[in-house]
């Protein structure tokens, strides 16, 4: 696979390691990028993960795929963003996938084990607490004190112009990302026009969080259609889930990290890394051994 479609989008996708193992299809790993990153955060963890005898699938998300940036906010809903993944996952073939997600490629990995739990065999997650913890976290843990951009990333055209040329020393430096790793990004971010689809996720991020919880995105089929899930994200994971946060991450305090157990019902494991917010480029042998030994159990 080189690209998938939903809905008349085409989506770029990184398809790579083994395809037919011993007459059988391998197993297969979705990898969720976050902000402001592309597939390429996931190079050295699925190098890793395809030497292992598992097919990784690493998409250039809404937004960040030049055929698939709506212009509208409305667009960028945690309802299409599920559905976006389903489709990747029915494009793959398998019928259920090993789910990662860093940053907001988290945010929509807990949402899509949350909705679409038939298709995930597994759930990894990178830095973003479950959502209900992070809300939890943000009345009563400080973590409004990390999350102030999160406001200011609701003004029309403004951020955009002022991070565009400007994400290493106003992003990637203050957290921790050397200039060397975040090289790729901010070359590709750096115009307003680049980051207006990235900065449409968090606009849209209180209609998300508010519009899916009675009804499950994108069904089974990644179609878009919808039925009753009950409960919405406050209702706990299921799936076996692995958490991975950093000790010095300045954006997802440990308030939120530690509450997120409460939100998972299925096997559970926490593991706590010395780094900040980068996790897959920082630490992908620390990463990659964390999302095997997930799979494994």
């Amino acid at each position: 696979m080189h690209t998938f479609e939903r809905d008349g989008l085409v989506f770029d996708v990184t398809d790579s390691g083994p395809h037919e193992t011993s007459g059988s299809d391998p197993e297969v790993v979705v990898l969720l990028h976050g902000f402001p990153q592309d597939r390429t955060a996931w190079k050295e963890v699925s190098d890793r993960l395809n030497a292992a005898g598992y097919r990784t699938l690493a998409p250039d998300q809404r937004g960040y795929s030049p055929g698939a940036s709506p212009t509208a906010v409305s667009a960028y809903s945690m309802r299409a963003l599920v559905a976006d993944v389903a489709a990747l996952i029915n494009a793959s073939g398998a019928q259920q996938v090993h789910l990662v997600g860093h940053d907001w490629g988290g945010a929509v990995a807990w949402a899509v084990a949350t909705f679409l739990p038939e298709r995930v065999a597994t759930l990894t997650v990178l830095s973003t607490p479950h959502p209900t913890a992070m809300q939890w976290a943000m009345r009563h843990g400080g973590q409004w004190k990390n999350s102030w951009y999160m406001g200011a990333f609701q003004l029309p055209w403004l951020p955009e112009r002022a991070l565009a040329g400007r994400l290493q020393e106003r992003l990637f430096t203050p957290s921790g990302l050397p200039a060397e790793q975040a090289r790729p990004y901010v070359e590709r971010f750096a115009t307003p026009e680049s980051l207006r689809g990235p900065i449409n996720w968090y606009r849209a991020l209180a209609k998300s969080m508010l519009g899916i919880g009675s009804r499950k995105p994108g069904g089974t089929g990644g179609t878009g259609s919808s039925s009753s899930s009950g409960g919405g994200m406050s209702q706990p994971v299921q799936v076996p889930t692995t958490y991975v946060w950093g000790l010095k991450d300045v954006a997802l305090g440990e308030a939120a990290a530690n509450k997120t157990a409460e939100y998972v019902t299925g096997p559970y494991r926490f593991v706590e890394l010395e780094v900040g917010h980068w996790l897959p480029e920082r630490r992908p042998d620390e990463v990659a051994d964390a999302i095997l030994e997930r799979i494994r159990g």
